[in-house]
């Protein structure tokens, strides 16, 4: 089973015992004018501090649609190359506040959930983004392509160091040809 859940499980009990881990940052805001139909979709992850629940994996995608409640499905998907077998965790997101507000919550075992805070996007055609957790241990770029251009490599990372974020722990994910 994805290793997401195994770490999902402990900060989940850290989080309730801390009252909660939906917070945001310090230095980080989340984006506004956030259009959730236009965010839907398939997303690649360029970058990402280390996890245990994505240690080895490469070829890493999220994958966001509409639940019946209301909320949105994710699907995180990886491949470990150690195991050669595909990784997949589901789970589910709610907005902490408003629907125009990039922040949500998510949760991928029971009621535990963490911040998901979009701090950076391409508003224009929402083909990059840059994600944070609740605290500064968490850091994702993603992209609607395997890759991106270098002025916007250069952009994010100027963004996430501007807030806090040492991005030299960031590691870039290995995007094979064929993308599953």
């Amino acid at each position: 089973m994805f290793k997401q859940l195994v770490s999902m499980i402990m900060a989940g009990m850290v989080c309730v015992g801390l009252s909660g881990c939906t917070g945001v940052p310090d230095k980080v805001v989340p984006v506004e004018g956030f259009e959730l139909p236009r965010y839907l979709g398939k997303w690649y992850e360029i970058a990402r501090f280390d996890h245990s629940f994505e240690e080895g994996l490469s070829e890493v995608t999220a994958t966001y649609s509409m639940r019946d409640d209301g909320g949105v499905k994710v699907i995180n998907r990886g491949f470990s190359v150690e195991e050669n077998a595909w990784d997949e965790a589901e789970g589910k997101a709610y907005f902490v506040e408003s629907e125009t507000t990039g922040h949500l919550k998510v949760s991928f075992f029971g009621p535990f959930y963490a911040s998901y805070v979009i701090m950076e996007l391409d508003k224009e055609g929402y083909q990059y983004a840059l994600i944070t957790g609740p605290d500064k241990d968490y850091l994702w770029i993603l992209a609607r392509t395997p890759s991106i251009s270098d002025e916007v490599r250069t952009r994010l990372l100027e963004k996430a160091t501007s807030a806090g974020y040492d991005v030299s722990k960031l590691i870039w994910v290995e995007h094979g040809e064929e993308n599953s």
